[in-house]
């Protein structure tokens, strides 16, 4: 084979291949510490080895394999890998480790988000402010209603603005990491068929301490979100 790309060839063609060897990692097929060359990749997958290459490169960006001349791709074990990358997660929530995975996660968003919700209470714009009772209005309406897409969004949108606001950029850089976990849990079928009474009451309650700056009921009510998460998450 040649490394001129095939007709059939795009850009991101190399993303589901990668998708895909990774996920061996993670379940088994592919041993940790084995190695594939790109010809393999090239033989198992049709594809040219422009392709093949891309893939090994995005794999190797998050530590997943390292690539070694004349040996080709060697899988490295999952817990070196880039834990906090969204590609990583990603990965895992698509794996056998799916539900260790989404504990470790929530166990993350437990230590972060009640925090950044407090701090959004006085370091959010005004208009930020008033604008979380509204979302949490609309995610009731949706949640109740059992218009679930718009719901996940508006329950992505929620939690994305208080990480976003919250006055600490390190909380704010965790924002895509919590939307990868929320759209995770929907793609694997470990969300809710329709949000909880509970889960909609604490959403409504983390909005208006947020809008009336009361730091401690948005960290009490945004833990109760978060650890209801855990709970249901652990009785799958």
């Amino acid at each position: 084979m040649t490394d001129t790309p095939k007709p059939s060839d795009t850009k991101l063609m190399h993303l589901p291949i990668a998708d895909r060897l990774a996920t061996d990692i993670i379940d088994g097929p592919w041993a940790v510490g084995a190695s594939m060359t790109l010809e393999d990749i090239q033989n198992r997958f049709g594809v040219s080895r422009t392709v093949a290459r891309e893939a090994a490169r995005y794999l190797e960006a998050t530590n997943a394999v390292t690539i070694r001349r004349r040996v080709g791709l060697v899988a490295q074990d999952p817990a070196t890998w880039a834990a906090m990358n969204p590609q990583v997660i990603q990965w895992k929530l698509h794996s056998n480790q799916r539900k260790q995975e989404l504990l470790s996660l929530t166990e993350l968003r437990l230590a972060v988000e009640p925090a950044a919700a407090a701090c959004a209470t006085h370091r959010a714009p005004l208009e930020t402010r008033a604008k979380m009772p509204v979302l949490a209005m609309e995610m009731r309406r949706h949640g109740e209603a059992g218009d679930l897409d718009p719901f996940h969004e508006l329950d992505i949108e929620f939690h994305s603005t208080l990480l976003r606001n919250s006055g600490n950029e390190l909380f704010a850089s965790l924002a895509p990491i919590v939307e990868t976990i929320l759209r995770g849990r929907v793609e694997i079928n470990m969300y809710p068929s329709r949000p909880s009474k509970s889960a909609l009451d604490a959403h409504d309650a983390v909005a208006d301490a947020v809008w009336r700056g009361d730091a401690e009921r948005a960290r009490m009510a945004m833990h109760d979100i978060v650890d209801e998460v855990s709970t249901v998450i652990a009785a799958r």
